[in-house]
C-alpha cells in the first residue's frame, strides 16, 4: 500500500538511511552490562495509553502490545497480539481478530478477548482531553466471542481502521489493573510487549528488561534497554560523546547535526534520512483577528519557509507547502501553488481587499520543551518576518508542554505552533485529526466537505492509490481556509556509536523505534 523501502548507504563515519534509527556503543548503562542506552529529548507525558496521543507512544510500543503492528520491513500492519485479523464484509465495516493462544501479561495474568475489549472501550469511556479517543471515530462497538475472538463493528466504512489498531494508542492493558472509568496515576505498567518496565523516573529514565511472557512477532536482539530523557540536544550529544549513552533517536538540534557532519568521529555515525513529521501553525477561530480569513492568508503570504529551514534549522528540515508531507500518496504543494514566493505586496492587497488597513496584532504561542531547542528561534524568525512586513505586530509567548497543552485545549491561544508525528503513514492521518468539532488541536474546525464527503469516500477504498483525488481536494480546502499553515517537514537524524547493528530495521513506518531490533556486533 505504501512505498516505504529503506535504503542504507555508508560512507566512512557518515551514514544515510531512509527512515532508520539505532546503533550503539558498548556501555555499562543503568540497566547493567550490555544494556543498550538510548537518549531522547521526548519524554512520555503519561504511562496510561488511554491518556496519550503524543510522543509517549515511543515507550508504549516497547512495553505494551497491540493486535497489529509492523514487523521489520512491513509497510502495512501485521498481526502481533493477534494471530489473524481481517475485514469479514465487503463494506469494510466488520473487522475480526483472533488472538494468539496462551497470551499473558508480564505479571502472568491472562490476556484474552475481554482484555482487548476493555482496553478499547476505556479509551472512549474516559475520553481524556489529551487521549486518543478521536482515532476511534468510526468504531461503533466491540464484541467478543469466546476467549480469543474480538469483533469490531464500525459505524461507517473505514479501510484505515487496521492502521488505527496498530497505533500504540490501542495498547492492550490488564483489566485488573486499569480501571474502566479512570486513568492510572502511578508509574506502574502492566503490558504484554517485548519488554517490561523495571523502573521509571519521570522525565529522567525508563529501564526496560526482557518480558519472558511475551508472544508476538518481535525477535528480540537484546535483553535490556535503558531510555534516558534529556532536556536539550547539547546535553544529549555530550552524553553520547562521553559514552554515557549509545544512541540518540529523537531531538538532535541543527547545530549538533552540523557539527557531527563537519567533524565526524571514528566512534560515531550520523544517520540522515527522510522523515514525515511536520511543524505547522494553528489559528484559533475564537480570536477576533485569527478568525478572519484575510488575516490568515496574509500571514501565509508573508511567511518565508525557506528562510526558516536555512537560517534556523541549517537545512536540516525541508520547507513544507501542504499538511500532507512529501513521500506519502496524495501529497500536494498547495500553499506554494496558491501563494508562490513570499510577497509583502500581495499580503497587503489581501488585507486591503478585506478592509483591513491597520497593523494586525497577533499573539503567537509555542512550547519550550517539546519540539526541539530551535522552536523558540523559529518563532523569533516568524515574528521578524511578519513584523518587518509592516502589516503585523507579533507578540511571542511560551509555556512548558504540560501547561501548554492545557492552554490550547482551553482555546487560550490566538495562534499557536504544533508538531505532528503520524499515527500511521497515510495522508488521511495528516488531515482527519485536525478537522471536525472535536479534533487533536482543541479548536473546532468543522470542514464538512472533508469530514462528511471526502474522508468517508476515501476510507471505502483499501487501495490508497485510488483515493488521490479525494486527498488532493481535502488539501486544497485546507489551503483555501488557511486555518492550518504548514511550515516544515523534518528529517530523521540519529547520532550513534559504531558497534551496534539492527538500526536499519529499528523504526516502523510511523518512525517509532522498536528497541528490540538493536544489538551489539559480535564480529567485524
Amino acid at each position: 500500500m505504501f512505498n516505504r523501502n529503506r535504503f542504507l548507504r555508508r560512507v566512512a563515519a557518515i551514514a544515510s538511511i531512509s527512515l532508520v534509527a539505532g546503533c550503539g556503543l558498548l556501555s555499562n548503562g543503568s540497566g547493567g552490562e550490555g544494556t543498550i542506552v538510548v537518549g531522547t529529548t521526548s519524554a512520555p507525558s503519561t504511562l496510561d495509553p488511554a491518556a496519550s496521543w503524543d510522543g509517549s507512544w515511543e515507550l508504549f510500543r516497547n512495553i505494551y502490545q497491540t493486535l497489529l503492528a509492523y514487523p521489520s520491513g512491513a509497510t502495512t500492519p501485521q498481526p502481533d497480539a493477534a494471530e489473524s485479523c481481517a475485514f469479514t464484509d465487503n463494506s469494510s465495516r466488520t473487522y475480526r481478530c483472533t488472538l494468539r493462544a496462551g497470551m499473558k501479561f508480564a505479571d502472568g495474568d491472562a490476556l484474552d478477548a475481554k482484555a482487548v475489549q476493555h482496553s478499547i472501550d476505556r479509551i472512549r469511556t474516559i475520553n481524556a482531553p489529551s487521549g486518543p479517543a478521536g482515532l476511534l471515530g468510526s468504531l461503533d462497538s466491540v464484541d467478543t466471542k469466546g476467549d480469543r475472538e474480538v469483533v469490531f463493528h464500525l459505524n461507517k466504512p473505514d479501510a484505515t481502521f487496521p492502521f488505527v489498531l496498530a497505533t500504540p494508542a490501542m495498547s492492550i492493558v490488564d483489566p485488573d489493573d486499569y480501571p474502566a472509568n479512570s486513568l492510572r496515576k502511578d508509574d506502574k505498567v502492566y503490558g504484554s510487549g517485548p519488554y517490561q518496565l523495571k523502573s521509571y523516573d519521570e522525565g529522567k529514565e525508563a529501564v526496560l528488561v526482557r518480558n519472558d511472557n511475551y508472544k508476538g512477532f518481535a525477535k528480540r536482539q537484546n535483553d535490556a534497554v535503558t531510555i534516558r530523557y534529556f532536556q536539550d540536544s547539547a546535553e544529549m550529544v555530550k552524553a553520547l560523546r562521553d559514552k554515557q549513552i549509545d544512541v540518540t533517536y529523537r531531538g538532535l538540534a541543527a547545530d549538533d547535526i552540523i557539527a557531527l557532519q563537519k567533524h565526524g568521529n571514528s566512534d560515531l555515525q550520523l544517520v540522515d534520512g527522510a522523515g514525515i513529521d511536520i511543524s505547522y501553525l494553528v489559528f484559533n477561530p475564537k480570536d477576533s483577528w485569527a478568525k478572519q480569513p484575510a488575516v490568515r492568508k496574509a500571514v501565509a503570504q508573508v511567511i518565508d519557509r525557506g528562510a526558516i529551514a536555512h537560517k534556523v534549522y541549517k537545512d536540516t528540515v525541508d520547507p513544507l507547502y501542504s499538511m500532507v508531507p512529501k513521500g506519502l500518496t496524495g501529497h500536494t504543494t498547495g500553499f506554494f501553488d496558491d501563494y508562490g514566493y513570499p510577497s509583502v505586496s500581495k499580503a497587503r492587497s489581501i488585507l486591503k481587499d478585506a478592509g483591513i488597513t491597520q497593523k494586525v496584532p497577533l499573539t503567537f504561542w509555542y512550547t519550550t520543551d517539546r519540539y526541539g531547542s530551535e522552536t523558540g528561534l523559529m518563532f523569533k524568525e516568524l515574528k521578524r518576518q511578519l513584523d518587518d512586513s509592516g502589516l503585523f505586530t507579533i507578540t511571542l509567548k511560551s509555556r512548558p508542554w504540560k501547561s501548554y497543552v492545557v492552554g490550547y485545549q482551553n482555546g487560550e491561544y490566538p495562534v499557536f505552533g504544533r508538531g505532528w508525528f503520524p499515527d500511521f503513514p497515510d495522508a488521511d492521518n495528516f488531515i482527519a485529526p485536525f478537522v471536525g468539532q472535536q479534533n487533536a488541536l482543541g479548536t473546532p474546525y468543522p470542514a464538512p466537505e472533508i469530514t462528511n464527503k471526502l474522508l468517508p469516500h476515501s476510507r471505502r477504498e483499501s487501495d490508497r492509490g485510488q483515493v488521490v483525488k479525494d486527498l488532493e481536494q481535502a488539501q486544497q480546502i485546507l489551503v483555501d481556509d488557511a486555518r492550518l499553515i504548514p511550515l516544515w517537514q523534518g528529517r530523521q537524524y540519529v547520532a550513534a556509536s559504531d558497534d551496534i547493528s539492527g538500526g536499519e530495521q529499528a523504526l516502523d513506518p510511523s518512525t517509532i523505534m522498536e528497541m528490540w531490533m538493536l544489538h551489539r556486533k559480535t564480529s567485524w
